[in-house]
């Protein structure tokens, strides 16, 4: 079925009609819009599923800022601004450094750190030309005249995969995002597994994030939660109710053999199968989310079977094709492709993608 995610209600009725010919025991999304369409579904079909509210606040920047707020989570002082407003007034009493960012947008898409008005200024412009973009409005169309203004947290950032079960987290991963992300632009480079953080800050985080997930209402299936450490605790970034976003959920594999996918161990549970285990793995895993580094044509890239050949490396997949018009963050949001390490330390396939990434080049028309 082609479903149109602007019309849930029509979308049920095509769910139902599916549904006297073919039985369905599960609904599940898999990034933010089919999740959000995927509420609406299990709904009209009387399947488990997460409050729809929940749901549309964990989509909404703005909105989860409030919840999460309220419920006194530590989380950045926050401001919401129309782009028709007097910028240059809300600009003189910013809370500098401060973070612009679309309501809506994901995979680091707008978001800009400002460190005066000038810079403000400049961020809010370049912000409204992304959501004009004519896919950036479609993704996002409920939210093209506004943006989110926030006090930048400084520190490191981490990421936790995880899964509620009648509203408890389970834990599935922590990865370290080794590069900085201080600034102008926050692309995501690396995520790597285990977490070097000691056990008792990798407590604190399952203990925020889970908070976090009670507080929009969230009570089952995966959920993705960005968050930055530092001097004074650990700070709710951002809660989106899905997994790991596309390829790179391959990093991620269950058991003592490691042959269970995340996927699989989702949709087991979706589904109430048995699920073997939820520990991942015993091996430390990375993955490198190749950066697009101009914007232009992809002529080709090159090095691929060096590093391939690159000790510790998997895979390098390169999902970018000749042809492709490429644009890098903030404006873009599509990388080159990913690369897949894994080994017995951290450190170890921290070095080997970083490795892998150093054999390629990149060449634009």
């Amino acid at each position: 079925m082609t479903l149109d995610f602007d019309d849930p209600a029509r979308a049920a009725e095509q769910a139902r009609a599916f549904t006297m010919r073919t039985p369905v025991d599960a609904v599940f999304g898999v990034d933010d819009d089919t999740t959000v369409l995927g509420v609406h579904l299990a709904a009209a079909l009387g399947l488990p599923h997460n409050p729809v509210d929940a749901v549309l606040a964990a989509r909404d920047k703005y909105r989860q800022r409030i919840l999460l707020a309220g419920a006194g989570l530590p989380v950045p002082a926050f401001a919401l601004h129309r782009f028709d407003d007097d910028l240059t007034a809300r600009a003189r009493v910013a809370p500098y450094p401060c973070v612009l960012k679309p309501t809506r947008l994901a995979a680091s898409r707008g978001v800009i750190r400002a460190n005066g008005p000038e810079e403000f200024l400049a961020a809010a412009a370049r912000i409204r030309g992304i959501l004009q973009d004519s896919d950036a409005a479609a993704a996002c169309s409920a939210a093209t005249e506004v943006f989110l203004v926030e006090q930048y947290v400084a520190g490191e950032e981490v990421a936790l995969e995880g899964l509620l079960e009648e509203g408890a987290l389970r834990v599935l991963a922590v990865f370290d995002k080794p590069d900085p992300l201080d600034g102008p632009f926050f692309e995501e480079t690396i995520y790597v597994t285990p977490s070097r953080h000691d056990p008792g800050r990798q407590r604190d985080m399952a203990i925020t994030a889970e908070r976090a997930a009670l507080a929009l209402g969230l009570e089952r299936g995966p959920v993705h939660v960005e968050l930055r450490v530092n001097d004074r605790g650990v700070w709710l970034i951002e809660l989106a109710a899905r997994p790991i976003g596309g390829r790179c959920s391959a990093v991620l594999r269950f058991g003592a053999d490691g042959t269970a996918s995340l996927e699989e161990l989702l949709l087991r549970r979706a589904l109430g199968l048995p699920v073997t285990s939820y520990d991942r793995e015993p091996r430390a895993a990375a993955v490198m989310m190749i950066p697009t580094p101009i914007a232009g044509t992809l002529r080709a890239v090159e090095g691929v079977e060096a590093a391939r050949a690159v000790p510790l490396v998997e895979d390098v997949v390169i999902t970018a094709h000749p042809g492709q018009q490429l644009v890098p963050i903030p404006e873009g949001s599509r990388y080159l492709g990913f690369i897949f390490a894994r080994g017995w330390a951290p450190a170890d396939v921290e070095r080997a993608v970083r490795a892998a990434h150093n054999c390629l080049a990149v060449l634009f028309a």
